[in-house]
């Protein structure tokens, strides 16, 4: 096939914590289906090495070192590539790092510091990106999410807590991007990296290759891709999660509504007739309209 008749032809793509692991089968996947790439890293050395495996394969890409926490190296991050190819397509927000502990042996610090890279540098890239993508009238964000974040594991309140964060940062991107065809997805993989060895079986990670994972990728960032969708890869199987709400039950303002709660629980937490909200003040709509109020969606205060 020829560069032009690739699917990412013509498109530039930042791939953040791109040096090993997920981020470097990332980048080398959407070199391979032709967007020009940079390649972030904390160390340089690790993000020239991915820069020349892409190189090596016809494809063209970029290295540049600097920690997504750091405002001022992901906007000249953002200038070297503009400079560089003209625009930004494309930014996978990847670059992550892991202080597992029970949360009673887990320190602040090392709360905060997790939250800080995933969800804090992510915020800070996205942002270094908007303006200019918003100019562009294009744009393919994704977040990377986890299963601990939207289902929790032992050990990860502080993963867990920032990988779920980024999921709510995506649902109002994706709003307020919507009309300068802005797309902000979240892909939840399970892969074996340097960040998973010790957490998963050794038989498991040969199976769980990241190079399986990425392919998830060209589903969104193209340019047919969804918005605010949670994509779970792992070992070549690919699934969707959604954040639900179920249709619920209405007690009322009657001095014993706590007890009627408790009473219709099944009621109330029921999934048959779930839904996935277009935005959050479905909820708050949903519920005036229950109680009767009568008052159309735009009455609410915001």
């Amino acid at each position: 096939m020829g560069h032009d008749k690739l699917p990412l032809h013509g498109r530039v793509a930042i791939v953040t914590g791109a040096g090993g692991g997920l981020g470097r089968a990332h980048a080398l996947y959407l070199a391979k289906r032709g967007a020009r790439v940079v390649v972030n890293d904390l160390a340089i050395a690790a993000a020239e090495q991915v820069v020349s495996e892409i190189v090596a394969n016809g494809g063209e890409a970029l290295a540049v070192a600097g920690s997504v926490t750091d405002e001022a190296a992901v906007g000249a991050m953002v200038h070297e590539t503009q400079g560089a190819w003209g625009r930004i397509d494309i930014l996978v927000n990847n670059a992550g790092i892991l202080r597992d502990k029970s949360f009673a042996k887990m320190s602040i610090d090392d709360f905060r510091l997790v939250v800080d890279v995933h969800l804090m540098g992510a915020a800070i890239c996205c942002k270094a990106v908007w303006d200019m993508m918003r100019a562009q009238q294009y744009g393919r964000i994704v977040m990377t999410t986890s299963s601990s974040g939207l289902w929790g594991n032992f050990g990860q309140a502080n993963y867990g807590a920032a990988k779920m964060a980024l999921v709510g940062l995506m649902q109002t991107l994706a709003i307020e991007g919507e009309k300068y065809d802005i797309r902000v997805n979240s892909l939840a993989p399970t892969a074996a990296t340097q960040m998973t060895h010790g957490v998963l079986a050794d038989a498991s990670l040969e199976l769980l290759d990241p190079a399986l994972v990425s392919p998830g990728l060209l589903a969104l960032v193209g340019e047919d891709a969804p918005t605010r969708a949670i994509l779970c890869a792992g070992a070549g199987h690919f699934a969707t999660a959604d954040v639900t709400l179920s249709n619920g039950h209405y007690v009322g303002a009657a001095e014993d509504a706590g007890e009627q709660l408790v009473a219709r629980w099944p009621d109330v937490s029921a999934r048959a007739d779930a839904i996935v909200p277009a935005y959050g003040f479905k909820q708050a709509e949903r519920e005036l309209a229950s109680a009767g109020s009568g008052l159309p969606a735009l009455a609410i205060a915001r």
